[in-house]
């Protein structure tokens, strides 16, 4: 089990350049890359993507590519520039009679005359970045797997906060039916005590009336159910691949379970322990949300 969450750096420095890759991620639920790059590395992007994506699942990555190529720069005339810019002293020149030529000392000095030539990436380059990437990637997964050990760790003390309350629920849902039973029974005679008729209860009716409620009352499938998801949840915990999407859909069934076992009962141990349960549940549902 994995956590969304983590952080992963990679450096590669050879004779003609140096490239950082730093990797950053947290939760999301699909796999979201925020990669900027500039021109001379668009096709870069497809190869920097696919590397990621073979490695994750899900969780937003925030791609930081840091570079520096000391290899000789060759600059390139910005012809426009230069083309309007005699042109415009041309006119001037003609329109306010002026003399003078402009020579090459002004012309040089204007901003963005000379740009660096764009060259190609070459392959050195490229498999450099690959490796940067690599290295992030690989520190990045080392992170992510020890937050996911502190992770299982966190919602295994839930389950087993869950767990030690169960018991309490299951004792005293034995003794519902009785309760309901001793409560109606107490209500129809404090009825009957007011009545100056005398109205003869059909027990057998009764009974039926008791029976049906209990049944409605009982909880012992929801309990049962409980246990259950609380184990496909630890099994599915020592997985290694991704699991975040399948214990967020048991955690909404656990959460299903005790709201069910809250409602059915007026039971105060039942209900302060299915409250306690949830209460649980919440945190483990906020920890869930991390688990790639």
């Amino acid at each position: 089990m994995k956590s969304m969450t983590g952080f992963g750096r990679g450096a590669v420095t050879e004779q003609t350049f140096a490239v950082t890759v730093e990797l950053k991620t947290v939760n999301n639920r699909f796999l979201d890359v925020a990669l900027k790059l500039s021109g001379e590395m668009q096709p870069l992007e497809a190869t920097i993507k696919r590397a990621i994506s073979n490695r994750l699942s899900r969780g937003r990555v925030d791609v930081n590519l840091q570079y520096d190529r000391t290899n000789e720069i060759n600059y390139e005339l910005n012809r426009p520039l230069i083309t309007g810019f005699l042109a415009a002293m041309k006119d001037m020149q003609e329109e306010f009679s002026l003399s003078g030529e402009p020579d090459l000392n002004v012309v040089a000095r204007l901003p963005n005359v000379l740009v660096p030539k764009k060259d190609d990436i070459g392959e050195e380059f490229a498999a450099g970045v690959e490796k940067a990437l690599t290295a992030a990637l690989d520190n990045l997964e080392v992170m992510r797997e020890n937050e996911g050990r502190m992770l299982k760790n966190e919602l295994a003390a839930r389950l087993n906060e869950i767990e030690r309350r169960l018991p309490a629920i299951e004792t005293e849902s034995v003794t519902i039916g009785e309760e309901y039973q001793q409560r109606l029974t107490k209500r129809i005679s404090e009825m009957l005590a007011k009545s100056d008729t005398q109205i003869e209860i059909d027990q057998a009716r009764l009974a039926q009336e008791i029976a049906y409620i209990a049944d409605r009352a009982d909880i012992s499938e929801e309990i049962a159910r409980l246990t259950t998801h609380i184990e496909h949840f630890r099994t599915i915990m020592d997985e290694d691949k991704e699991v975040g999407k399948r214990l967020d859909f048991l955690t909404q069934e656990l959460n299903r379970e005790a709201n069910t076992i809250t409602s059915k009962t007026n039971n105060m141990v039942v209900k302060e322990n299915a409250l306690q349960i949830k209460s649980e549940i919440e945190k483990i549902r906020e920890q869930v949300q991390n688990v790639e």
